[in-house]
């Protein structure tokens, strides 16, 4: 074997190791060895041998595809008979060397061979990455990788996996000790191991401890760092009641305190017997009701402290009376708390015979809407509905057209049906007032109806496929669109073409929600990212990477500061705008988190799911500990789940904090759920 043909095995291997300074200086080495002969027939041997064992490194990987089923065997024994300590941060490592070998194998031509290792190892990380692999399992050619963005984003992109330092000393060791080859090349080419000292991480954190890298978290990183402005609204009608005196005005506070002292002068009056303790013990919960009401109201000031800024929309303007009607509200809501938790008013849809997609609650749930299978859209008059008798307000039934659409003795609909679109509806909201309703269907069009006129406006056309989701901006008139096309578009109810059009995501753009201050929009998307756009200029500012499967929901805290997103596997993630990280994630759902909702004043975070139930998590005891430890590196943060809320059978699919902060929630009847 001539020297020549070691020289381009040496700098063939290091290309493939991307160890480009050490090419260099090899290149250089070689240079001044051609300079100045020598004939050192001793170190033949050595050079052979090394020359030998890096083409049997090439040709291990290129000539050989049982190696790669063989030495994962292996590295998946050794990684489940580790000890229980270190095993969840080992078995990590598992799932990016599974997808390689299967990636490797297709390129290089060994179909059979990839589809045998698939099927015999794909179970191991079904639970954890199910829509990753069905995708995968799509891949038969070495053309697919390349057509393929799932696959080829992987193929140049490395993994960052979080790992202690004892753990990564155990990796080596094996890899070392079993002279497998293939696996401590796959590894290093596409696994970059954040080593920790001290403990290993929980299992818990296992969704922290797996992360895409490479081109696409660089691109993150710099996206990231753009400045954003959080801030809530300058004018904003909660400004101009603080202004005048907060939300609870000084009269109404004198009111209140004048009757509760005429209140506690005839209690005195009538204290006799056994009535006197009765009515002790209702001042005593009088006292404390008013002492968690002044320390809900403490936590509130989160909200009053957020920076002001200025509309880039052109806002529309609002009438009198709902301004009237929303003051009136403001001075109503009641203060939430850790300690003061909301009544849940549940809307439950009955005998749907599983057509129904969406649910939909106005701002004071006076109105509820369905979106079904059927294209209809059906909406809901509570009011109305409860003067029916012998029909609960609580219980919404989509009976059949043919025979029941009339209430019984009433001779009314028992709904407002609204039919246009000629594909299943999607996506239902109703405009901040109640005066408009949107729906989105899968004949890629979004419509606009008035529930007062109970007629079809507009027709939005624009899309090129299914239509996901729809959201009123928070001040109406403009409103956001997400689909299957992988585009977000903006619109105003006024025109009939979008306004801009938001592209980035690598996969459906499944859910929206817009900012408080409407300057800003969110998109969840199948892809495993949430992204943050700028309304003005359609350009992305933010990138939020930590998902392991599609999300599914969005929710913005009423500062505008954090954003809550919920995905596939139950998981829910909190997000610091500002700075792009996460604060904490929420662990508790175990199934599809389907809807999320901020209270009024940001202290309580409500999450609906696919397993029936309504959570309640703590958001101000979060952020407190995220504003004391915000320098220490590694900080672990995670939400108080407050109380659980289950239904008998009832997945969630909506929920709506009110202005006055009552929880109305909405879900279908499932006798399989």
């Amino acid at each position: 074997m001539d020297e020549e043909e070691i020289e381009k095995a040496v700098i063939a291997y290091l290309k493939k190791k991307g160890f480009k300074q050490t090419e260099l200086a090899f290149q250089e080495e070689q240079h001044h060895k051609f300079s100045t002969i020598d004939n050192h027939s001793s170190s033949n041997s050595t050079d052979t041998e090394i020359a030998r064992q890096i083409l049997s490194f090439s040709s291990e990987l290129g000539n050989n595809p049982a190696k790669y089923h063989e030495g994962y065997g292996k590295l998946r024994s050794w990684a489940y008979s580790s000890l229980d300590l270190y095993k969840h941060e080992l078995v990590r490592v598992l799932y990016p060397v599974f997808i390689h070998c299967f990636m490797d194998l297709i390129a290089k031509g060994h179909i059979q061979e990839a589809r045998n290792f698939f099927n015999n190892f794909h179970e191991d990380h079904e639970m954890m990455h199910s829509r990753d692999l069905q995708k995968l399992e799509g891949v038969l050619s070495p053309s697919h990788l390349e057509e393929m963005e799932f696959a080829h984003s992987l193929r140049q992109s490395k993994v960052n996996i979080k790992i202690c330092q004892y753990s990564y000393d155990l990796l080596l060791q094996y890899l070392h000790k079993t002279q497998s080859i293939t696996m401590l090349g796959l590894i290093n080419e596409h696994i970059n191991f954040q080593v920790s000292s001290g403990q290993p991480s929980s299992i818990s954190d296992d969704a922290d401890g797996f992360t895409l890298m490479g081109s696409g978290q660089d691109a993150a990183n710099l996206i990231n760092q753009r400045e954003i402005h959080w801030g809530l609204l300058e004018d904003s009608l909660e400004d101009r009641m603080e202004k005048a005196g907060g939300l609870v005005p000084d009269s109404e506070k004198l009111d209140g305190e004048a009757k509760e002292g005429e209140l506690e002068e005839n209690k005195k009056r009538s204290l006799e017997g056994a009535k006197q303790g009765a009515s002790l013990k209702k001042l005593k919960k009088d006292k404390v009701a008013g002492a968690t009401g002044k320390a809900s109201r403490v936590e509130s000031s989160t909200v009053s402290v957020a920076p002001r800024v200025k509309p880039e929309l052109t806002l529309p303007s609002i009438p009198a009376e709902v301004e009237h009607s929303i003051l009136e509200d403001l001075r109503n809501r009641v203060q939430l708390s850790s300690a003061a938790l909301p009544s849940v008013s549940f809307y439950t849809f009955i005998n749907t015979h599983n057509g129904l997609n969406c649910a939909s609650i106005s701002n004071d749930g006076s109105l509820v809407a369905g979106g079904f299978s059927d294209s209809s859209l059906k909406v809901w008059d509570m009011a109305k509905l409860g003067q029916l008798t012998g029909y609960a307000t609580s219980q919404v039934d989509d009976l059949s057209p043919n025979d029941s659409v009339l209430g019984p003795n009433s001779g009314r609909r028992l709904y407002t049906l609204f039919q246009g679109h000629s594909g299943p509806v999607y996506s239902a909201t109703f405009s901040p007032f109640g005066d408009f309703i949107l729906s989105a269907s899968s004949d890629s069009t979004i419509r606009l109806w008035s529930t007062k006129l109970n007629a079809n406006l507009v027709c939005y056309k624009g899309h090129n496929y299914p239509v996901w989701d729809v959201q009123f901006s928070p001040v109406g008139h403009y409103f956001a669109s997400s689909s299957h096309d992988r585009t977000a578009r903006i619109w105003s109810m006024d025109r009939t073409q979008p306004l801009r059009i938001m592209a980035g995501h690598l996969s459906d753009v499944d859910c929206l929600q817009w900012h408080a201050n409407c300057n800003y929009i969110a998109t969840g998307s199948s892809d495993k990212t949430v992204r943050l756009w700028d309304v003005q200029s359609g350009e992305c500012v933010r990138i939020f990477i930590g998902h392991r499967s599609m999300i599914l929901s969005l929710a913005m805290s009423p500062d505008g500061r954090y954003m809550a997103s919920g995905d596939e596997d139950g998981t829910i993630m909190m997000w610091d705008l500002a700075s792009g990280r996460c604060v904490t994630p929420l662990v508790g759902h175990t199934s599809c988190v389907w809807t999320l909702s901020f209270s009024c004043e940001g202290s309580l975070l409500a999450s609906g799911s696919a397993d029936c139930t309504v959570k309640l998590w703590d958001v101000t005891a979060s952020t407190k500990v995220l504003k004391t430890e915000d320098n220490k590196v590694g900080t672990i943060n995670r939400l108080r789940s407050l109380k659980t809320l289950p239904t008998k059978s009832t997945p969630v699919y909506a929920l709506r904090f009110s202005r006055r902060n009552l929880l109305f929630a909405a879900g279908v009847l499932s006798k399989s759920a």
